[in-house]
């Protein structure tokens, strides 16, 4: 069974959680469709998550610890999965992504993937910037992209790239 909340974390804007009994499917930002399943603020998993959530936007929790129900493509999953090791304060590119999964030729599809991730945020494609170093973007817009990342610390006119130092 879907279940659902929305609750507004940030800026005033409302962000909905979805998840089903194997984990969190997706957080949607500003969600215009109407919603899948049933709304249920009393679902354990989803009130974890929005409490996370919050605690993570206050700079109080670096590392998710939910459950996760991916749906996509073996290699939207596969993109997923590796971005989820970056770590808290640092992005990567989507050549080095691309690179990590074995898959250095396929960057544009490792954009794709990244712009199709389901769980923004827990599952950080925030994280992802372009190889010059620009941020590029992101379904909650790259005001919230840049907030987050500040958040974490990267100074966004020279983000951290893994193996490259600062100037």
């Amino acid at each position: 069974m879907v279940e659902w909340v929305e609750a507004q974390l940030i800026d005033g804007r409302t962000w909905r959680l979805v998840a089903v009994l194997a984990g969190i499917r997706a957080i949607e930002f500003d969600p215009l469709r109407a919603p899948e399943g049933q709304p249920n603020s009393e679902n354990g998993l989803l009130r974890e998550a929005v409490r996370q959530l919050a605690a993570y936007l206050q700079g109080e929790l670096r590392k998710f610890q939910l459950p996760l129900d991916f749906q996509g493509t073996d290699f939207q999953k596969r993109v997923w999965r590796q971005l989820e090791t970056i770590p808290y304060g640092e992005t990567r590119s989507y050549m080095q992504i691309a690179e990590a999964i074995g898959r250095p030729q396929a960057v544009r599809a490792v954009g794709a993937a990244n712009g199709a991730n389901p769980i923004p945020i827990v599952v950080p494609c925030h994280r992802v910037i372009g190889a010059s170093g620009k941020l590029v973007g992101y379904g909650g817009g790259l005001a919230l992209k840049k907030r987050l990342l500040e958040l974490e610390g990267v100074v966004v006119s020279q983000p951290r790239l893994a193996g490259i130092p600062l100037a």
